[in-house]
Parts: C-alpha cells; sequence; structure tokens
C-alpha cells in the first residue's frame, strides 16, 4: 500500500527548489553545483554547471578516438594535480605516459587497471565506490542497465565522478547514468542526451581541437 505524505505549501516549495521533485510546468531552481568540465561552453549548457557529482557520466561514442579523453583531460589535469587519485580501468589502447604528463597529468595519483572485460566491470563498481578516487574512467564492454544501475550507485557512495566511455550504439537505450553525451560525427559535436537538473539543451558543444 503506497504511504500518503501530507505537507503543507511551503515543505513543497523547499523541495522543487531542490530539485528532490519536479512539477510540470515549473522549472526549479538551478543550482551550479557540478564539478567544471574545463570548458566553458559546455559548463554552460549543463543545468549544475559541470559534470554532475558523485555521478556517473556517459560519453557515447561513434568510434574510439573522437576527442573523448582531451573532453576530459581538463578535469583530470585538475584533479591530480590536487593529489586527487584518477584511475583508468581497462582502457583499450596503451595509455603513454609522456602524452599524459605533458598534458598535465600528474602521474604519481594516476593509475591504470588492467583486467579482463568481466574483471574490468567489476573493478570500475569497486574504485567507485572505495572513496579514493576521485575520478575513475572506465570502457565497459558488457554493461547491461542492472550493471550501469550499480556503477551509478557506487559513484554517489564513494563522492566519485564516473566516466563510462561506451558504443554509441547504446544511445537509444535507457541509462541510470545522471548525464550522457552523445558524440555527433556529422556535426562534429557533443549532443547531451540526459542530464540531472533540467531538461537537456537543444544546443550541442563543440570541443576545440588541440
Amino acid at each position: 500500500m503506497s504511504a500518503v505524505i501530507s505537507m503543507d505549501s511551503r515543505a513543497i516549495d523547499s523541495l522543487l527548489a531542490a530539485r528532490t521533485i519536479w512539477h510540470a510546468g515549473r522549472n526549479p531552481a538551478i543550482v551550479s553545483d557540478g564539478e567544471p568540465t574545463g570548458h566553458a561552453a559546455l559548463d554552460a549548457l549543463l543545468p549544475q554547471g559541470g559534470w554532475p557529482r558523485g555521478a556517473l557520466t556517459e560519453l557515447l561514442l561513434p568510434a574510439d578516438g573522437v576527442g573523448e579523453l582531451n573532453l576530459l583531460l581538463p578535469t583530470l589535469v585538475r584533479l591530480t594535480q590536487a593529489g586527487e587519485r584518477v584511475v583508468l580501468i581497462a582502457p583499450p589502447y596503451l595509455a603513454y605516459a609522456p602524452a599524459w604528463q605533458a598534458a598535465g597529468v600528474d602521474l604519481a595519483t594516476l593509475d591504470i587497471v588492467e583486467a579482463s572485460v568481466r574483471d574490468a566491470l567489476w573493478a570500475f563498481e569497486q574504485c567507485l565506490r572505495s572513496g579514493a578516487c576521485a575520478a575513475v574512467v572506465g570502457w565497459p564492454q558488457q554493461a547491461d542497465a542492472p550493471a550501469l544501475r550499480r556503477l551509478q550507485v557506487a559513484a554517489n557512495s564513494g563522492s566519485c565522478l564516473g566516466f563510462a566511455l561506451r558504443d554509441h550504439k547504446h544511445a537509444n537505450n535507457p541509462s541510470p547514468a545522471a548525464l550522457r553525451l552523445l558524440y555527433a560525427a556529422e556535426s562534429g559535436r557533443w549532443q547531451v542526451r540526459k542530464c540531472r537538473g533540467g531538461p537537456a539543451p537543444a544546443l550541442g558543444f563543440r570541443q576545440a581541437r588541440h
């Protein structure tokens, strides 16, 4: 039996302001509490003003190497230089340490976990949940909805930034991720497919090439 909760209008307004519930036709106050992405134009598009903290972000890619690591690089540089731990889970290509270092990443706080496809998903979840990592980047190849839900819950539990880099074929599948960005090769833009805190913006973000 569903519980019925009675509350006055002030309590409802408080919940709306905190975005705990959503009211059709009414825009709640937006709180810019996101982690800056390092791309001002992208921060301006996102309701939280950056990556959602304690949450999973999906980057949906038509192929590897479309700029996904450059998109994350300002965040990874800032975190590692602040002494925060960043972990890469089973990257599909060998990470070239001199290039990461030249980009500004402090290698002393960057870890790389090599694992099989099955073990990589487990390692991704454990690192997110540990509370020891500021950000975890993974390339999950066998992640169904329950697995993604576990990753989202783990990121929340560990107050960690989680980034799952996945094939764009998953774009039309439901996902518990707080933020989903799709790279549209035809336009060269990142499109926000889902975001926490408001409707997905119609405008896309074109990443500067370096």
